[in-house]
């Protein structure tokens, strides 16, 4: 599964690549955009807007739900990494759920431990404008039996990232990027999250932002 997904993303881009084993992960700046989920058989999971703040690692993600789109996911998560806290928001029915974060991939940034795979050029190289040098890189998820490839630009800009595994893929891509946080109250904990305990979690089950779309 690994080498058919890495063969996809190989597929899509043209063949300048290079290894590289001096790379080291780079980390993404502060950022607002729209994010899309959709799986590799074409359906779309989830469509919103999202606000990262890369130094105090919280991500909010808002699917939206004007989309005319039966099947997108309708979420509204806030995660906080370095405490270890993802609050599942309904803001229509006024309820929330905290729960412990089990994993802290995300796709808008590379992780510590990821792997350097190769630079690529989408697009062509050799025409002015019409092309992008990314860096790919590549790992796996937790202990279980899944894998990420995720694809940034020179100056770290998320671009997408592939979650593959025995039963589940899908592709999340990011569009419209700027480097700010435009709403700072996005990445407040809302009123009705306020206060509450953190779920207990059942076994077998994991709390992370990927997981959200499994």
């Amino acid at each position: 599964m690994f080498a058919a997904v890495t063969l996809l993303v190989l597929m899509c881009l043209t063949a300048t690549t290079h290894a590289d084993h001096h790379h080291q992960p780079c980390h993404s700046p502060n950022m607002t955009g729209m994010m899309s989920v959709m799986s590799l058989k074409g359906e779309v999971k989830a469509l919103g807007a999202f606000t990262y703040d890369s130094t105090a690692k919280k991500l909010r993600f808002r699917s939206n739900e004007s989309q005319p789109m039966n099947t997108s996911l309708g979420v509204d998560l806030l995660v906080f990494f370095d405490e270890g806290i993802l609050y599942e928001i309904d803001s229509k029915n006024q309820s929330c759920e905290k729960k412990k974060l089990h994993c802290t991939l995300h796709p808008l940034d590379v992780p510590d431990d990821a792997k350097f795979y190769s630079t690529v050029h989408s697009g062509s190289p050799s025409i002015e404008g019409e092309g992008l040098k990314l860096n790919v890189w590549t790992g796996p998820f937790s202990d279980l039996k899944a894998y990420y490839s995720i694809s940034v630009t020179m100056g770290c800009l998320p671009i997408s990232m592939f979650y593959f595994s025995e039963t589940t893929s899908f592709l999340i891509s990011n569009m419209e990027i700027e480097m700010e946080i435009k709403d700072p109250d996005l990445l407040v904990v809302p009123n009705i999250c306020q206060g509450l305990p953190v779920l207990e979690t059942s076994e077998g089950t994991v709390n992370s932002f990927l997981h959200e779309f499994i």
